[in-house]
């Protein structure tokens, strides 16, 4: 019985190391860019980021200009201002598909994904706001014998 408790007590003292967290490795072209792929709806938007004075084109037009309403603007916004790094890279996208929202919101999961290429310490951040998950709500398919994807005809008893 002792044998068995002293086997037992070893057992107990060889537990296995916990396992260490995944090291993220910075991703940088030729050029000193990072780059990502974001997606909503049915939008995609490819995202180059470099460090730079801040400037953001998207489809080569300014982001005032492509998304004229403050509240897009301020969705592309978040992920940096939630990384300390407002004005700190200069961003290009180019953006197809979908409606204004869903691009804006395409753009926004595309800088937080080459944020973390570019700078892995800032997954934790981002990670905590939520910019990195992909938002995968698409519109629900037509279906045969409806009106609209659930909706149904009016009824009528005659």
């Amino acid at each position: 019985m002792a044998e068995t408790m002293q086997s037992l007590d070893q057992l107990s003292a060889m537990k296995p190391a916990a396992p260490e967290a995944p090291k993220y490795e910075k991703k940088i072209d030729k050029q000193g860019r990072s780059y990502a792929t974001g997606k909503r709806k049915d939008a995609v938007a490819r995202v180059w980021i470099k460090p730079g004075s801040g400037r953001f084109t998207i489809n080569e037009r300014t982001a005032e200009v492509y998304f004229a309403r403050p509240v897009l603007r301020m969705m592309i916004q978040q992920p940096l201002i939630a990384a300390n790094r407002a004005t700190q890279f200069d961003i290009v996208c180019t953006v197809s598909g979908g409606g204004l929202s869903g691009q804006a919101g395409a753009v926004r999961h595309g800088i937080s994904k080459a944020l973390t290429y570019f700078e892995p310490d800032l997954r934790g951040a981002l990670k905590k706001g939520g910019f990195l998950t992909r938002d995968s709500r698409v519109v629900e398919r037509k279906k045969y014998g409806r009106a609209k994807a659930r909706r149904s005809f009016q009824f009528s008893k005659r």
